[in-house]
Formats: structure tokens, sequence, C-alpha cells
């Protein structure tokens, strides 16, 4: 796995810029990496639904779930499917849209200083082998690029937003991926 020259995207997956980005505020430097579980619908897997909603493209006549969400204006850098493939929305430059209100060891707005990695999956169902694998490949990748991210500075949303988020859930597997970062 690897970064063009400039940082910004990996080789190996497939881009579709969102628009749900914005600059990060000046001289914040990336210090977090957020996992996130995402299935639309819910408990679904395939499909392109995902990418619909981080580029706004949802349709709400497709599923009663999305008439929900259709209007909500989200992204994330990485989704890493099931299926282990990597798709990139958002440049790892910019602020994607991920986290919301959020505090990470007493900072506010995580998304200014966070990437954000979606496992297509959901909380209370074992997420992939190969996906602990990318996750990983991937963690390792931005750790170069980004030094300030800390080894303990991979955390869940649930963490960064307690009694609002609960991905990637229980059945993430949190001492596998620390295993795989050893």
């Amino acid at each position: 796995m690897e970064l063009t020259a400039d940082g910004d995207w990996l080789t190996n997956a497939r881009h579709l810029l969102s628009p749900n980005c914005d600059d990060r505020p000046a001289d914040c430097a990336i210090s977090l990496i957020v996992v996130h579980g995402i299935s639309l619908p819910p408990g679904q897997y395939e499909g392109d639904y995902i990418d619909a909603l981080f580029t706004n493209r949802l349709n709400p006549a497709e599923h009663a779930y999305f008439a929900e969400i259709a209007d909500l204006r989200v992204s994330s850098h990485v989704l890493i499917r099931r299926t282990g493939e990597l798709i990139q929305y958002v440049p790892f430059s910019r602020r994607a849209w991920h986290a919301g209100l959020s505090c990470y060891n007493e900072r506010q707005a995580c998304n200014d200083f966070a990437i954000g990695i979606e496992l297509e999956g959901q909380d209370d169902e074992p997420y992939e082998r190969v996906q602990y694998r990318q996750l990983a490949e991937l963690v390792r990748v931005l750790r170069i690029r980004y030094p300030e991210i800390a080894p303990g500075a991979v955390v869940g949303h649930c963490e960064i937003a307690p009694g609002r988020k609960t991905d990637p859930g229980p059945a993430f597997d949190w001492a596998h991926l620390k295993t795989l970062l050893a």
C-alpha cells in the first residue's frame, strides 16, 4: 500500500471524490485515526449506497432508512469494504466530515485533526479478516506520512462521541488489530 507523491491519495484505492470536505485549520497536525462502521441499508453489504451517501446522491425513495439520512452531508477519507476493496473519498490533507460532535484527549472537533476510516459492517457482526489486514496496513502507511499519530491514537467513533455513536461496535476486535500493528 502506497500514497501518491503528495501523500493525499492511496495508489491502490478506487477514488471517488466527496464534496463533503473542506480545508483543515491552519497548522493543525493530523494526529488521530477514527475507525467507523457502516452498512447501507443497515445490515446489508455490497452495492453503491455508501458511495451515494458520501457523494450526496442517496435516493430517499430506495429504502425507508434512506429517507432519514439522505440529507446528511457526511464523508470519510477511506472505506474498507468487506472484500478488502479500498475506496477513498477525501484527500488525507483535507478535513472529511466523519466524526461530528467529538472530543479526543480534551480536544474538540476531531475532524480537524483526524483521518476517518470506515469499515463496511455493523456493531454486532464480526468484521472480515481482510478488513483488519487492510486497516493495519493503512494505519502503518498513515503513521509514516503523519508521524504525529501515536500508537494509541487509533480509536473507535464510539470513543470520541460516547453516548452518540457506537461504531465500530463490540464485534470489532481491537486486540487483533493491535496484534497486526505490532
